[in-house]
């Protein structure tokens, strides 16, 4: 489908929660006049009543899982020190059932209004280059390998209406760099590599291949507070050749206290036509007005110095 819609989309990215969502975040995302909010995932450790509290925000949005939301569930050990009775309650299920068609972890979400479709990567990704918890993906969505999670993806986006689509993944996908600092770098002994999702970047390419218009790819998973290095932060954004943004929003801790009261950060994106004309991570005061204001990537000045 052609897009006809010329008005700028304002889109706050939310980057892994870890527990720290509150009532005033619902009413900052209201101050910001966002048109669309994506959620990366970590909402916490199978976190129901976090997911709860997101699911009921009242502004268009689109969400994925991450590894946390599977905490005690996907992994031997974290099903070792589960908290509940898994034989009688299944909190995965429940956060994914709370969430319902905002989800969209291999799926997608139709937006009209906006006229462009959010396309979800796997969901309850740990990230890096080997196939892991097979089990878990098998038993919850029948897939068993990488080349079986991007078909999964692909079958997503050709089910979109709209040509302009934005994935959203909890990871990012392999090719955004080797360094440890790169936005999906492996910043743990040994230090580097690059740890993104290979089926999350082989769907990107072969949306390519059918048409889709890719403005933007949001995830988080690689904190930006580097563990090896407090000398400097990760690297929060790369572009490709093709005018895809590559936006990593993983600010940890994303509610900070201070000495004028509580401030909480959500990357800001513009969506202008077919292409992101800016980018910013924004910390918000307890008068929801943006006390600080962080500019990753502007098309305009870009297009100055070039």
């Amino acid at each position: 489908m052609t897009v006809v819609n010329t008005k700028p989309i304002k889109i706050a990215v939310v980057g892994d929660v870890h527990d720290q969502w509150e009532n005033d975040d619902a009413l900052a995302l209201k101050s910001l006049a966002v048109d669309l909010v994506l959620f990366v995932g970590d909402f916490g450790n199978e976190a129901v009543e976090v997911v709860r509290r997101i699911a009921s925000l009242n502004i268009p949005k689109a969400a994925v899982f991450g590894n946390h939301d599977a905490w005690y569930t996907a992994t031997e050990w974290g099903r070792k020190k589960c908290p509940y009775n898994r034989k009688t309650e299944d909190w995965v299920q429940e956060q994914l059932d709370i969430m319902g068609e905002d989800h969209v972890g291999y799926g997608k979400r139709d937006f009209p209004q906006l006229q462009l479709t959010v396309v979800g990567s796997r969901p309850f990704s740990w990230g890096g280059p080997e196939w892991k918890y097979n089990e878990f993906y098998q038993e919850r969505f029948g897939v068993n390998s990488f080349e079986a999670s991007t078909q999964r993806m692909i079958k997503a986006v050709q089910t979109s209406n709209f040509d302009r689509v934005l994935f959203l993944g909890h990871n990012g996908p392999t090719g955004l760099g080797e360094a440890a600092e790169a936005p999906c770098g492996k910043d743990w002994n040994p230090i580097g590599g690059d740890f993104g999702d290979p089926d999350f970047a082989e769907a990107i390419a072969k949306s390519r291949s059918l048409g889709k218009t890719i403005p933007l790819v949001a995830f988080g998973h690689m904190h930006h507070t580097l563990r090896h290095t407090k000398a400097y932060p990760r690297q929060r954004l790369v572009t490709s050749t093709e005018g895809t943004v590559y936006l990593n929003a993983a600010c940890v801790s994303r509610i900070r206290e201070t000495s004028q009261g509580k401030q909480r950060n959500f990357s800001i994106v513009t969506l202008d036509a077919q292409q992101v004309s800016e980018v910013s991570l924004v910390w918000v005061g307890e008068d929801f007005q943006i006390v600080e204001a962080e500019l990753l990537y502007s098309a305009s000045v870009l297009l100055a110095q070039s």
